[in-house]
Order: structure tokens, then C-alpha cells, then sequence
């Protein structure tokens, strides 16, 4: 009997829609294939709906999120709304609100992409980096006291508690077992300066590895550090694991030695509960209605969202589609210097998938 999966499909700003619209192709493509269902549903979630309404999310989305197996997301972002009202009113509610404590981001260079670093291929830039999501400087703890004076006082505060560094270290060891290459997973911290924070990582991290994971090889490089050897030499890594700031920076950096934001996708997992999978460029607003950007990226989201949701085989042949495709057929990855039209580059892949 095939299984049937309830996706909660957010288009968002700009450009979103368009690229969720080749993602879907290539995910019923492969659904076709592998004999399971796809049950999707639309939400308007986004600048637009914030700027006609005035509501950044109704009061029901998290509860109509939960009815679903995971979430796939096109983009936030809109140039009439002030930065930060729908990352956070949208992207970091979902966030907290679902759990989603692991934002999980494979740096992988494809084959005929052109990255910045040179004399550094394929065979060398293929690693996941794995971001701590629920707490750090991004948990909204601290304030500002004597605003707009010249004695003002802003603090933020990064808090972590031993169950959210447990639980991050537990899923980056299993990936790193399950992925099964290097068998090496890395720490990424600053205990030379934050030495109350990365103590505690650092002691979980090697006491949970000599208790349960003794075949994973464990390594430990300073953030300064692993942003110069995720440049100098890409290839010593195997997965990374880390906190939610330094996270979101070094996995910026790696988008770039993978080729840039174009190709880059993410995962918000919740390994218990809801996920969300998104590309990680922005919304793009002036190409929107265009037809010219890239949709891998997307894609490649939507392959990450199979492969969390079990259907391993499915998701293995959408990254070797993608492949294929920036490796024969793609000119370039840039908004309209790819050879083909945004919904072109959809069809090859979901062609290649097809067979």
C-alpha cells in the first residue's frame, strides 16, 4: 500500500511561489515513481497577506502546521515590509513554535557549478553542517534600557540549556554514523571566550561521544578557525556541529564555496515532529513574475524533505537528477544566464527523474 504524506506547501514573497512551483514538480515527478502520495496544501503566509491584513500568521497556523508531515517553504521576504516583522513573526515562530531544533545544511559543490575556491571540486567540498535552532542569542532574551540616549543599554543574552546541547549533539552523531563517510563530527565553539556557553557544549559533546559513540571520530576547531578551513581546505570536514549564531554564519560562508545561495537548502527539523525545507536565497523580488531564476535549490529542499520523511531512495535520485542537470545542461546558475527558463530547469529534472 502506498504511503500517503500531508505537505503544508508556503510559497511566500517574491520569487518563492515560482520555485516551490518546480520543486512540486519534481517531488510529484519522483512521488509518481516511487509509488507514494502527495497531499498538499496551499498557504498565502507571507508579505502580501501580512500587507492586506495587517496579520503576520492567524492565530490557527501552528495547529494547521501540526496537521502536517512536513513543511516546504519558497521564501520570506518583501520589500514593503520593515526586515525582521516576517522573519520573525513567520520563520522564527515556526521555528520555536514546531520544535524544530536542528537546522540542518549539507555544503556540497555539484558537478559543473563554478565556486570561488580555487583548485577545490567536487571531490572536495562535501560536507553538513549541523546548526543548533532553538536557543543561543535568538530566544529574544535581554532588552534595551535608556533608549535613545547617549547612556542607552542594550543587552541579548545566549542561553543554552544541557537538553538542547544534549539533544543537538545526539542528532549530529547519528547523522554522522548514518552518513557514513568520514565518521567524523567536529564541534564548532569559542571556549577560549565564551567559556561558560562552549564549556558546556564541549563537555557534553566528548562525554556523550566516549559513552554511545565511540566509532565516531570527534574533532573540535574555534569558529574563527572553521571559517578559515571551510575555505582553505573544505575537504577535512565530515559533519559540523554547532550553536545557532555561530550556525548561522559559517553555513552562509559554505553556501558560498558551494556555489552561492542559488543552489544552498536547508532543513528546520523537528526529528519527532514537523519539519520545514527551504531554499536559502531570499525572495529575489526583482525577478518575480520572470521565469529566470534558479529553482534548484528548492529542489534539492524538497529532496531533503523525502529523505527526512523516510523515502531515502527518492531523495538520492532527486540530488542525482539535480546533477545531472547543473552538470550537463545548466550554463550558469545565475537569474537568467542559466540556458533555460525557471520552469525549463523544473522539467529537466523531473525529466531526468522520470527516466
Amino acid at each position: 500500500m502506498s504511503k500517503t504524506y500531508n505537505i503544508a506547501v508556503i510559497g511566500g514573497d517574491g520569487t518563492g511561489p515560482e520555485v516551490v512551483r518546480e520543486a512540486v514538480k519534481v517531488l510529484q515527478a519522483s512521488a509518481a515513481k516511487h509509488q507514494f502520495k502527495l497531499n498538499l496544501t496551499d498557504y498565502d503566509f507571507g508579505g502580501a497577506r501580512y500587507l492586506q491584513t495587517g496579520e503576520v500568521l492567524p492565530a490557527s497556523a501552528v495547529s494547521d502546521m501540526k496537521k502536517h508531515n512536513a513543511i516546504l517553504l519558497g521564501a520570506i521576504g518583501h520589500p514593503d515590509v520593515k526586515p525582521g516583522i516576517l522573519e520573525k513573526g513567520i520563520l522564527l515562530k515556526l521555528r520555536f513554535e514546531l520544535d524544530q531544533y536542528i537546522n540542518l545544511r549539507p555544503v556540497k559543490l555539484f558537478p559543473g557549478v563554478e565556486g570561488p575556491l580555487k583548485d577545490k571540486g567536487p571531490e572536495h567540498i562535501d560536507y553538513v553542517v549541523v546548526r543548533e535552532n532553538s536557543g543561543d542569542a535568538y530566544t529574544g532574551t535581554g532588552g534595551v534600557t535608556m533608549k535613545d540616549t547617549p547612556h542607552e543599554v542594550a543587552v541579548q543574552t545566549a542561553v543554552y540549556s544541557r537538553f538542547q546541547v544534549d539533544r543537538c549533539l545526539r542528532y549530529a552523531f547519528e547523522y554522522a554514523r548514518q552518513r557514513n563517510k568520514k565518521k567524523t563530527l567536529a564541534l564548532c565553539g569559542k571556549t577560549n571566550v565564551l567559556t561558560f556557553l562552549y564549556d558546556l557544549w564541549e563537555r557534553a559533546f566528548h562525554e556523550m561521544g566516549d559513552r554511545e559513540f565511540k566509532d565516531i571520530k570527534r574533532e573540535y576547531y574555534h569558529v574563527d578557525a572553521t571559517c578559515m578551513w571551510m575555505v582553505k581546505n573544505p575537504e577535512w570536514f565530515d559533519v559540523i556541529v554547532t550553536g545557532n549564531m555561530f550556525g548561522d554564519i559559517i553555513t552562509d560562508l559554505g553556501a558560498i564555496t558551494q556555489g552561492g545561495m542559488g543552489i544552498a537548502a536547508g532543513g528546520n527539523i523537528n526529528p519527532e515532529g514537523v519539519s520545514m525545507f527551504e531554499p536559502i536565497g531570499g525572495s529575489a523580488p526583482k525577478y518575480t513574475g520572470k521565469n529566470v531564476i534558479n529553482p534548484l535549490a528548492a529542489i534539492c529542499a524538497g529532496g531533503m524533505m523525502l529523505d527526512t520523511l523516510g523515502e531515502k531512495k527518492a531523495a538520492a535520485e532527486i540530488e542525482e537528477a539535480v546533477m545531472f542537470v547543473t552538470g550537463k545542461k545548466l550554463k550558469s546558475l545565475g537569474a537568467g544566464k542559466m540556458g533555460y527558463s525557471t520552469s525549463e530547469v523544473g522539467d529537466l529534472v523531473a525529466k531526468q527523474i522520470a527516466g
